[in-house]
Formats: C-alpha cells, sequence, structure tokens
C-alpha cells in the first residue's frame, strides 16, 4: 500500500511504514511542502493511489462530502510521544492494511480502528 502522511503527524511516521514494507511519502516532500494546499493534497493522493493518514478533520469532512480524498486514514488520539504513536501505528498497521481492503476510510483510535 501507498501512504501520504499529512504534516500533523512526525515524519518519523514515513520510515516506520516504509520498515513495514509500504511505500510512503511525508507532505514535505511535495513540492510546496506542509505549504501544500488540502485540495491539492488530496488531489494528489487520488492521482498517485495514496492513502492519506492525517489527524486533520476538514479532510474527514471532505471525505464524506466530496470523496475527496478517496483514501483516508484519520488518527483519533490526542498528543502523545513520538515512541508511543510509533507504537501504535506497528500495532495497528495491519489492521489498517486489512481494513483498506474494503472500506475508504479508517479511524485509528488509542485502542482500536473503526472502518
Amino acid at each position: 500500500m501507498k501512504f501520504l502522511i499529512d504534516a500533523q503527524l512526525p515524519p518519523s511516521l514515513r520510515g516506520l511504514i516504509q520498515s513495514a514494507g509500504h511505500e510512503a511519502v511525508y507532505t514535505l516532500e511535495l513540492p510546496e511542502g506542509n505549504n501544500t494546499p488540502d485540495a491539492e493534497i488530496a488531489a494528489k493522493s487520488a492521482k498517485e493511489g495514496w492513502i492519506l493518514v492525517t489527524k486533520d478533520s476538514d479532510f474527514y469532512f471532505s471525505h464524506l462530502l466530496n470523496g475527496r480524498p478517496e483514501k483516508l486514514l484519520l488518527v483519533r488520539v490526542g498528543n502523545m510521544r513520538l515512541k508511543e504513536l510509533g507504537d501504535l501505528f506497528q500495532r495497528h498497521l495491519p489492521g489498517i492494511i486489512e481494513a483498506f481492503g474494503s472500506n475508504s476510510l479508517v479511524e485509528m483510535h488509542g485502542d482500536h480502528l473503526a472502518p
């Protein structure tokens, strides 16, 4: 799977996802970096087949109302240490991959996933 990680999340998630055998790009790597407009991020993720990983609820509402981004992983956790967030992603990544087999929206909470 291919993931585009939004600016509210740490760049270290890119390496964690890649180490699990998946492609990952951080918004800082885009031509406009973290200043890339949300509409452009949604369009690029659709064009490239990326799952957008974000904490930004604007993408959630855009997905529900307009179907953009086409695939969305909404991270619904509060602030936490980088290690805790990394551990959470490692724990949930197999379930995330499975959930996107039949869903376009997956919410990741601290203790569970909600497809």
